[in-house]
């Protein structure tokens, strides 16, 4: 918020979170005064370590937006430097017009783009306005990492969550999991690319997404970015289907660009707009599930289901894992680090699976080496498409330690 102060020209402006039960956050009041030069006041358990590096860091960020006259008051409850960026940044933002931003550098780990056909078993969902729950996020090894700025920030704190995700994407090392963000719908989520683009992420989620030309909106404008910028790498979308509008519509959106990867659906969003109760059984949504699934595969994209909301219950979890799978879904959302071993492992192939995966590869290796443009497996043609399946199953099986890498020797 901006407080103008009764009889001044001076502004109080405030950033970041507050509170005894705050963790590895800050709050920033920053008052922006006529003279008197800068002064710095930081509050912080950790002072005698890292006062001095905190005030550099301050002045160095006031030096940039070119404030000579301000008041700054740091509360800091651990804060990583990349936290206190954000919220020095957004406060002065409040204070100030300026279209300058402030970049951190970019992590050696954190160079690193993502294959449009990597898996994606599972994606964790961060709060953006939260750097708390960024810190070790990575550690837990999901596929994907959401940093998110829609839902789960709050509408007055949209601001804040762009910086402090523009910087986690910078400053965060994730330990090789796909780097996504779920923007804001509408021209906010446009206006989100531009905090985004820039600083190496790998996939956007489009939320409730409807239809084609929202996916080709966002597409467009993430090139227009990417062009001023100079970047090269493909910046992947997952459009999210969370109404029946975008259900029906679920084929020309999966298809609406080549740089979609992957269709997911969200059911809580759906079941609303359908007017029905979500149920254990789940009649209600195996429609909507089957569309994406089916729109999915026909366009050549990953299907994705929801998240499964309850993060005490594993073996209810494990359940939903194994119809997911089922009805052919590739990975699905989770909203806790530990239902992350539960999604790998039910949607990891079985010894059946494998043993089948094995026979085929065997196959198409066999008619590869002997010239043959057809592949069989006993009397049974066996299509690239299953080849191809065959093929990552054994990747995965490999990977997860199922299966020896050696193991056409051992055959």
């Amino acid at each position: 918020m901006i407080i103008t102060v009764e009889g001044t020209l001076n502004t109080i402006s405030t950033a970041g979170n507050e509170g005894a039960r705050t963790r590895s956050d800050c709050f920033v009041t920053l008052e922006i005064t006529t003279s008197g030069g800068i002064e710095i006041d930081v509050a912080s358990k950790v002072g005698a370590l890292y006062g001095d590096s905190i005030i550099e860091l301050t002045k160095d960020m006031l030096a940039h937006f070119e404030i000579e006259n301000a008041n700054i008051k740091i509360e800091d409850r651990g804060a990583l430097p990349f936290v206190l960026a954000a919220r020095i940044e957004a406060a002065i933002k409040q204070s100030i017009e300026t279209d300058q931003e402030y970049w951190l550098d970019l992590i050696e780990e954190n160079k690193y783009h993502t294959k449009k056909d990597r898996y994606r078993r599972s994606r964790l969902y961060l709060p953006g306005n939260t750097p708390k729950l960024m810190l070790n996020a990575g550690i837990h090894r999901p596929d994907g990492i959401i940093l998110d700025l829609e839902d789960s920030v709050a509408p007055s704190k949209k601001e804040e969550a762009r910086l402090v995700v523009r910087n986690a994407l910078r400053q965060v090392d994730f330990y090789g999991a796909e780097r996504m963000v779920r923007i804001n719908q509408g021209s906010m989520g446009l206006e989100d690319l531009a905090y985004l683009v820039p600083h190496n992420v790998n996939l956007i989620l489009i939320p409730k997404c409807e239809t084609a030309d929202e996916v080709k909106q966002i597409d467009a404008k993430i090139a227009e970015i990417a062009n001023e910028h100079n970047i090269d790498a493909p910046v992947y979308l997952m459009p999210i289907i969370e109404s029946a509008l975008g259900a029906v519509n679920a084929y020309q959106i999966a298809s609406a660009s080549e740089n979609v990867v992957a269709l997911a659906i969200g059911l809580e969003d759906y079941t609303a707009d359908l007017g029905a109760p979500r149920t254990k059984e789940g009649r209600e949504t195996f429609f909507a599930r089957s569309q994406v699934v089916n729109a999915a595969r026909a366009a050549g994209v990953q299907p994705i289901d929801s998240v499964f909301s309850d993060v005490s219950d594993m073996d209810a979890l494990r359940e939903v894992v194994e119809e997911s799978k089922s009805l052919g879904f590739d990975g699905m959302g989770c909203i806790h680090p530990r239902q992350i071993k539960v999604i790998h492992e039910a949607f990891a192939p079985n010894k059946m699976e494998i043993e089948k995966a094995k026979k085929i590869v065997l196959a198409f290796d066999e008619a590869t080496a002997n010239g043959l443009g057809v592949v069989s497996l006993g009397s049974k043609m066996i299509d690239p498409p299953v080849v191809k399946r065959a093929q990552r199953t054994v990747h995965l099986a490999i990977n997860l330690g199922k299966l020896s890498e050696n193991w056409k020797e051992e055959a």
